[in-house]
């Protein structure tokens, strides 16, 4: 369903890559039937981050944008990126479309229950009604999907695996960029993806992501969500290094020793 909304609402042809985890259901098949998408596979789920790797080298365009195959992209969703992308001037940016989710996750999620799963999704209503739920450009690109410049993921290094398999890889790829020196993280509000809900990251085993990110960073990934990307706030522009505070200096401190003891 995700393949097939990326064909038939797309307003520019697309080189699609696709990563296989086991694909034991019958995934692997399929995609040998299809001639026009490149895809790679495992014999055991790899997570996330070497997957995103993985598929990175075996793109051929400038940007890579980054999709969970639980989504199905509206109409003009690609359009309304690209004329994001033209307008900016460079390529140190980091630009995410805007999920609408039955239950939102977050402040940069739209409200709208279309269905929780293929079988209850309702296709017709959602192409109906997805463009006129109401939302504004936010800050704090994270999630995806996401576009970034093909050498802005080199200089990065793509996401990190000691995240693997995902858990809080959004945000280290995010902090990444950020120390790279890149300060437009902006959703786009037009462009929209009707979201599930995370229904592939429930087989998996979670990684102590919380605490991985704590050490690496010395600052926990919600203070860097909250005052550094200022996720979902209204967008207003280019980010400033926001103004240091005791007391978060103290928690982020006091999260850096938690983590020690939480380290495998």
């Amino acid at each position: 369903m995700c393949i097939e909304s990326i064909r038939k609402n797309s307003t520019y042809a697309h080189q699609i890559i696709v990563h296989v985890n086991e694909g034991s259901d019958g995934t692997l098949q399929w995609l040998q039937e299809q001639s026009s998408i490149c895809y790679s596979h495992t014999s055991q789920n790899i997570g996330i981050c070497y997957a995103l790797n993985i598929m990175a080298e075996m793109s051929t365009t400038n940007y890579i944008l980054y999709m969970n195959d639980d989504m199905y992209v509206c109409p003009e969703w690609d359009k309304h990126l690209l004329e994001e992308i033209n307008s900016i001037g460079h390529h140190f940016f980091f630009i995410s479309a805007t999920a609408i989710e039955p239950v939102p996750q977050s402040r940069c999620s739209i409200k709208g229950d279309f269905g929780k799963d293929i079988k209850s999704f309702n296709e017709e209503k959602l192409l109906k009604s997805y463009a006129g739920l109401p939302k504004e450009d936010w800050q704090g690109a994270t999630w995806p999907p996401n576009v970034v410049h093909k050498s802005l993921w080199a200089l990065v290094g793509g996401y990190s695996i000691e995240f693997s398999p995902g858990m809080y890889s959004d945000p280290d790829f995010s902090m990444k960029l950020w120390k790279a020196g890149v300060r437009y993280f902006k959703g786009v509000a037009r462009s929209r993806v009707y979201h599930f809900g995370s229904v592939s990251v429930k087989r998996v085993n979670k990684n102590g992501g919380y605490y991985t990110f704590i050490s690496k960073w010395g600052l926990t990934a919600g203070t860097f969500s909250k005052y550094y990307l200022r996720r979902g706030q209204k967008f207003d522009g280019e980010l400033a290094v926001p103004e240091k505070k005791l007391y978060r200096s103290v928690k982020s401190l006091y999260k850096g020793v938690v983590a020690i003891f939480h380290r495998k």
